[in-house]
């Protein structure tokens, strides 16, 4: 069951079939996802339960798919046969402590209140988030506005659970509630009642985002690279780089530059979960990337607290096997590697080594490429993006999903200083993806922006030499 993150209410889509058209209504929140909406609540008022019900498990699956909560309106019988990851109810419905005995304890519960004193009862009874509102007027309360700006802020101020704005909002006056103490914006017409669904959707999350003072933040789990050019160091000059806020937990310190390894100290089980402990009770994530972890007690831990946290948009490159084809990190921690790490996994990113080990078979052509991609998504319920290189295929990487796959092709760009392009790969996806870009669009701009590295062709060190991961800035 999804765990309720402040994040998530950062774009709340209400689902509306007035604009409905030609279009499914599993089609436009597809549609909002892709532009960037963290949360869907699925509203409806001329369906019969069997329809509703139908609908509700069609739109749990796309939510699943782009890891956002589905919340129900109203209807806790239908939450609880589609598998929805909770349900909002208002003032004249089911009091939330009756919802909360219905659904037990896992379940997400809104509430919508207007006073200080619905807020706190609302919390008092097991509410895990309001919708607080109407706070502009709209098409159904013409000139009046439920609650102020005033009143907004005492509400947020006088509970401890996030709280939504909701009621006329557009990215033109969101603005206004700047300061007031939400976590995010409750919309319907500003995203459904648009022309193009996903170019709304990403206008007001980028709109909400500046009105709050965030930028997204992405998470590296990786060691450190002294030299700087692959491993944490790497992670975060390409996360910056992408417009993303970095944070990182060190898995090992290694003394090395680009002519090799001198020398690797490991972090502790324990010292790894502190940092983790730390940076998600803190600022969440919008995305994870996970760099090369040789311990098999470190990958415990961070499977453990990626399961804890209920972390999202996990980005992880399998670094396995070397380019000569030497195993880097022992049989042992491959196999823990495969059960608890790999099936959390939104995208892997092995390279042809690494999905000849996972898939267990050779690769020596791009149709034996698909063939073991096909493996890898089925045995272990993950996204998969093999890449390219090894002096097969050129530069070309496919990305294998449930759905059927896709060749992102690129030229062989020549510049014999290539280390760390698997790091940076990977945490450019995982930028992307906590920016709220769906995961083609995500490799897509990653791609590209390795490709500038590599044509940057920055010259350091003796051996092979670094990206120039800085190469978009100085552009800029």
């Amino acid at each position: 069951m999804m765990k309720l993150q402040k994040n998530d209410l950062l774009v709340y889509a209400v689902t509306d079939r007035h604009w409905l058209g030609d279009e499914t209504l599993a089609t436009q929140v597809e549609k909002a996802l892709q532009g960037g909406a963290t949360i869907i609540q699925l509203r409806e008022k001329t369906l019969d339960e069997a329809a509703f019900l139908e609908e509700a498990i069609e739109i749990k699956k796309i939510c699943e798919k782009y890891q956002v909560p589905l919340i129900i309106n109203d209807n806790v019988e239908i939450a609880l046969k589609s598998g929805a990851d909770g349900v909002h109810v208002g003032q004249s419905d089911m009091e939330a402590g009756n919802v909360r005995k219905i659904l037990g304890p896992d379940k997400i519960i809104g509430v919508s209140t207007a006073t200080v004193e619905e807020a706190l009862l609302a919390e008092e009874q097991g509410a895990d988030y309001l919708g607080i509102g109407a706070v502009f007027s709209t098409s159904t309360k013409e000139n009046t506005r439920d609650v102020d700006y005033d009143l907004l802020k005492a509400i947020c101020g006088a509970v401890k659970i996030p709280a939504v704005a909701i009621g006329g909002i557009t990215k033109e006056n969101l603005m206004q509630l700047k300061g007031s103490g939400i976590a995010g914006v409750a919309v319907v017409s500003a995203i459904f009642g648009q022309s193009d669904i996903k170019q709304a959707s990403m206008n007001l999350r980028k709109q909400t985002e500046k009105m709050l003072g965030k930028i997204p933040a992405a998470l590296s789990i990786a060691g450190s690279d002294s030299s700087g050019g692959a491993g944490i160091q790497a992670d975060i000059k390409t996360m910056i780089a992408n417009d993303v806020y970095a944070m990182t937990a060190i898995t090992a310190l290694t003394a090395q530059n680009t002519t090799g390894v001198a020398g690797i100290f490991e972090t502790t089980p324990e010292f790894l979960a502190q940092q983790l402990d730390c940076i998600f009770t803190d600022i969440f994530p919008n995305a994870v990337k996970i760099g090369m972890v040789s311990s098999t007690e470190l990958i415990r831990i961070i499977a453990d607290k990626l399961e804890e946290y209920g972390a999202k948009h996990i980005v992880l490159d399998p670094v396995m096997v070397a380019t000569s084809g030497s195993k880097l990190i022992s049989e042992d921690a491959i196999a823990v590697l495969k059960e608890r790490l790999i099936p959390l996994a939104e995208v892997i990113t092995p390279n042809i080594p690494e999905a000849e080990v996972l898939a267990n078979r050779k690769i020596t052509s791009a149709q034996e490429m698909v063939q073991a991609a096909k493996i890898i998504c089925e045995a272990y319920h993950c996204n998969v993006l093999v890449k390219g290189g090894h002096q097969l295929n050129d530069a070309n990487d496919l990305l294998y999903t449930k759905d059927g796959f896709r060749w992102f092709y690129g030229d062989r760009i020549d510049n014999p200083n290539t280390h760390g392009t698997g790091c940076t790969l990977s945490s450019a996806i995982a930028s992307n993806l906590a920016k709220g870009c769906s995961l083609e669009v995500s490799v897509e701009n990653a791609k590209s922006y390795i490709s500038g590295a590599l044509k940057s062709k920055i010259d350091l060190g003796k051996g092979s030499g670094p990206l120039d991961h800085g190469f978009v800035m100085r552009q800029a």
